[in-house]
């Protein structure tokens, strides 16, 4: 059970030991994402090009920008970078722009498709992947922000904060893929890409500011902690 942690225990920055522990945790989260990444993204892109689908598309270059996003963690944990502050600036400001290349392709085919009134195929394909990411995502998303939290990692909770936004974007395009196959209602599939692309600028724009709690150094966090932030990341670690 996920609980808030106490001023004394957020105070406290993570020893080397410990802190070395939080670094292979974060590469090993994000080398997972960046597998299931490369499956969802292909198989995504794929049935959005044979169905039709804007939701669908918007969904599987998603995937590919939380590849990439998977790709910065690992740079940024590996080698000297382990523990540099620049290093985390810079990798932060990536994330943050991974977010922002999604919106501006997914929100042009979405207003493409509502004015051309293109109407997408049903995906049974889509519906099936949609649903795997509505299970997958939030355990990783959640993971990576611990981790994040304790390692003072905006780029890290960054990455989780896009697996959430995933597993949000799978239920809005599987509702959209359902009501498609079940009602006609073509309409809700392009309207899902708008909403996506809206998600994806506020998530880049809020990752670049380091707005998040999980942001900057892990005294800042922990400060975060203490004014009950509730973006979802600063919750204490499970015991070991």
């Amino acid at each position: 059970m996920e609980v808030l942690v106490s001023a004394r225990q957020s105070n406290a920055t993570p020893h080397a030991g410990e802190r070395d522990r939080l670094v292979r945790r974060a590469k090993a989260l994000s080398w997972l994402s960046l597998a299931w990444m490369t499956v969802e993204g292909g198989v995504a892109i794929a049935a959005a090009a044979v169905a039709g689908s804007v939701a669908l598309l918007g969904f599987g270059l998603d995937s590919a920008i939380e590849g990439l996003a998977s790709v910065i963690v690992i740079w940024r944990f590996s080698g000297s970078r382990r523990r540099s502050d620049d290093a985390e600036g810079r990798a932060q400001k990536a994330v943050a722009i991974s977010f922002l290349l999604l919106a501006p392709y997914v929100a042009q085919d979405a207003v493409r498709t509502l004015i051309s009134g293109e109407q997408p195929s049903t995906s049974w394909v889509g519906i099936a992947l949609a649903t795997s990411s509505i299970v997958v995502m939030p355990v990783l998303g959640r993971a990576k922000q611990r981790v994040g939290a304790r390692l003072g990692s905006g780029a890290t909770a960054g990455e989780g904060t896009q697996n959430l936004l995933c597993a949000y974007m799978a239920t809005g395009v599987l509702v959209g893929l359902l009501a498609n196959a079940t009602l006609g209602w073509w309409w809700l599939d392009p309207s899902v890409g708008l909403l996506i692309a809206a998600l994806a600028t506020r998530e880049g724009i809020e990752t670049w500011r380091g707005d998040g709690c999980c942001s900057g150094s892990p005294l800042r966090a922990a400060t975060a902690r203490d004014e009950h932030c509730d973006d979802g990341c600063c919750v204490a670690p499970p015991s070991p």
